[in-house]
């Protein structure tokens, strides 16, 4: 088991229109400023969204690098954005309220990508995303409660 925790610090809540690219700056550049990853991992986000679309389900994406840029993550780490007007992802149209910004030198976040498993197939989940007011809020749906 890991011993990675995502805290109501590591979560940031941003209102305003925002398109995708911008979003996975926002997040990629959180992740700097907590020493997770150095400034080339927002390149390789954006490369690894558009070989295949990081959306997860229920208004959840989770943006990260690319395997060969692996190099440029300086410690595991994870930083949230909630954005309530949402972001239109994908050209299937699906719409991420919440994105995940993943930083992994080994495996240390499968056990938080198991608990966002539980979140993404909760049939509930996108109508309480759509109701978070707070930090805290957010992490519950995440952690899967």
């Amino acid at each position: 088991m890991s011993n990675l925790k995502l805290t109501p610090e590591d979560i940031a809540i941003i209102e305003g229109a925002y398109s995708k690219q911008q979003a996975i700056e926002l997040v990629s550049n959180n992740m700097i400023q907590a020493g997770f990853v150095a400034q080339d991992y927002t390149q390789a986000m954006l490369d690894r969204d558009s070989q295949i679309s990081t959306f997860l389900g229920n208004g959840i994406a989770i943006p990260h690098g690319t395997t060969e840029m692996r190099d440029s993550v300086l410690k595991t780490g994870l930083k949230v954005i909630y954005f309530p007007q949402g972001i239109n992802w994908d050209e299937d149209n699906n719409t991420a309220y919440v994105v995940i910004g993943i930083a992994a030198k080994a495996n240390e976040h499968l056990d938080i990508l198991r608990q966002l498993t539980r979140a993404v197939i909760a049939e509930d989940t996108l109508e309480r995303i759509k109701q978070v007011k707070i930090p805290e809020d957010l992490l519950a749906i995440i952690q899967g409660n």
